[in-house]
């Protein structure tokens, strides 16, 4: 079959020209074509007729990094969230929950990750450090292709196939994460502190769905590991369910 479109979410900046510019990683791009898509990119600049027109097209969709969710989102007043897109969420939310209703694949990235466990009734920690304590410093942005702390996973896992090892070491740039976790999510990874680091969706019939905390798209150009398998897998997923003759 042809190279399935997979939906990749975007975020809108200001710029010095006075007009709007979508912003993303050139690294997601890249990733989409390992996992051997053809990637779209949505942000909230489409009208919503737009996106979902466009959306119809894809067999799957990435969930970027990005902006805090809006802490309104999960019943709390801000207490350390930082830059937020109310028009962000609400794109990438409804996203979600077509794309769930689809039963297509979804990989959810940092962010994504965080706006996946908000959708199914989870809540955030809004600031690790202030909320948390920091027996990690998480937050290490600067350092986005570096080997920051170790993931260990655990447990029966649609990733298993991915993970392959108990623990393996990732990057982290991240100031939020996953406080109260959804019930219909289930844990499978964490960082040496606790923090659950990856997701999987189990409902009755859904799709391969799963989130990571880390930036597998930053190391994309190691030939082989956690992040290229993970995005491999993804792939066979999307063309599977994209494919009637693979389904089974």
């Amino acid at each position: 079959m042809s190279r399935p479109l997979i939906a990749v979410t975007a975020s809108v900046r200001d710029s010095d020209i006075g007009m709007p510019r979508v912003v993303l990683e050139a690294g997601y791009l890249q990733a989409v074509r390992v996992a051997g898509g053809l990637p779209l990119v949505l942000s909230p600049l489409d009208d919503e007729g737009t996106r979902d027109g466009l959306f119809a097209l894809a067999a799957g969709l990435v969930l970027t990094g990005g902006e805090d969710v809006d802490p309104s989102r999960y019943g709390q007043a801000p207490d350390g969230a930082r830059t937020v897109s109310p028009e962000r969420d609400a794109m990438e939310l409804h996203l979600l929950e077509r794309a769930l209703a689809r039963r297509v694949p979804v990989l959810a990235i940092c962010r994504g990750i965080q706006v996946l466990n908000v959708a199914l009734g989870g809540t955030l920690y809004q600031d690790l450090f202030t909320q948390r304590g920091q027996e990690i410093d998480h937050d290490r942005y600067r350092e986005f292709d570096g080997h920051i702390h170790t993931v260990r996973t655990g447990g029966p896992s649609i990733l298993a196939d991915v993970f392959e090892v108990e623990e393996f070491v990732q990057n982290s740039a991240h100031h939020q994460g996953i406080r109260d976790l959804s019930p219909d999510l289930t844990a499978v990874a964490w960082a040496p502190d606790g923090l659950v680091e990856a997701v999987e969706y189990r409902a009755d019939g859904a799709a391969w769905t799963c989130g990571v905390q880390w930036h597998p798209e930053r190391k994309i150009e190691e030939p082989s590991g956690t992040n290229r398998r993970l995005f491999r897998v993804f792939g066979d997923e999307v063309r599977r369910v994209a494919d009637p003759e693979r389904r089974g």
